[in-house]
């Protein structure tokens, strides 16, 4: 039986790969992929898959050429990198999509990878410090993972089987981005915080920051009105008529 080589691209993540420790594989802040094919196919389409949220990570799982690279261990920005770029290999660039009520085309090939402040950063320590402005206290921070996301997606599983109407989306994700608080790492400690003295006004501009400065692909479109939305990338980012 003949072997087929797959095409593949080298796609440059967000992070350039400052993030991951020296001696792992996403440390270069270059992945390659493979092209879509039928196999591909079958996984976006499997029911089972979509049911429990992990279609998307079955599909980067497929395409990513090395086997040394875990899913979980990728930010969410260089994740958003690899979804891009397998849609616009498998798919094309051009992604037609209702927003508002008007059909919009974009150019996927437009979205390009965000400047983020290297300084910021020690190589191959996903960890970072923000002062609240109103409060004036320290938090130390990370990057939310896919391993993080599960993690938090779990959890939040687990409230809603308590209190079916609760929604802690927000306070549950501080929980798993921040580290420490004026230099206390204990999770007692930060879980308290976080839901008895982490002003409204500091929450908002913290996610703020975390949004404008973390390493992302520039999600940001303007629609034919003037309108600024972001792209969304979910199943149907592949798959409109899903």
């Amino acid at each position: 039986m003949s072997e087929f080589k797959f095409p593949t691209e080298e796609v440059e993540l967000p992070s350039k790969g400052l993030l991951y420790p020296k001696d792992h594989p996403l440390s270069s802040g270059k992945v390659e992929i493979k092209y879509m094919t039928a196999k591909e196919e079958d996984i976006l389409s499997n029911q089972s898959f979509i049911q429990k949220g992990i279609v998307l990570e079955k599909l980067l799982r497929s395409v990513i050429v090395s086997k040394d690279i875990n899913v979980d261990d990728l930010i969410v920005g260089d994740k958003n990198a690899l979804l891009i770029a397998t849609r616009i290999l498998g798919y094309g660039k051009e992604y037609k999509v209702t927003i508002a009520g008007e059909e919009e085309n974009i150019d996927l090939t437009g979205l390009e990878n965000k400047d983020f402040d290297e300084t910021l950063v020690t190589q191959g320590v996903n960890e970072f410090t923000y002062a609240l402005p109103s409060t004036g206290n320290i938090l130390t921070y990370k990057i939310i993972t896919g391993r993080d996301e599960k993690a938090i997606d779990r959890e939040l599983a687990g409230l809603k089987k308590l209190n079916k109407e609760s929604d802690s989306s927000i306070s549950t994700r501080l929980k798993f981005m921040i580290l420490s608080v004026d230099g206390n790492e204990e999770k007692k400690f930060i879980r308290e915080f976080i839901d008895n003295a982490f002003l409204a006004r500091d929450s908002r501009a913290f996610r703020s920051h975390v949004a404008d400065t973390q390493p992302d692909v520039n999600l940001k479109y303007i629609t034919e009105s003037g309108e600024e939305v972001l792209v969304p990338i979910g199943l149907s980012f592949f798959w409109p008529d899903l």
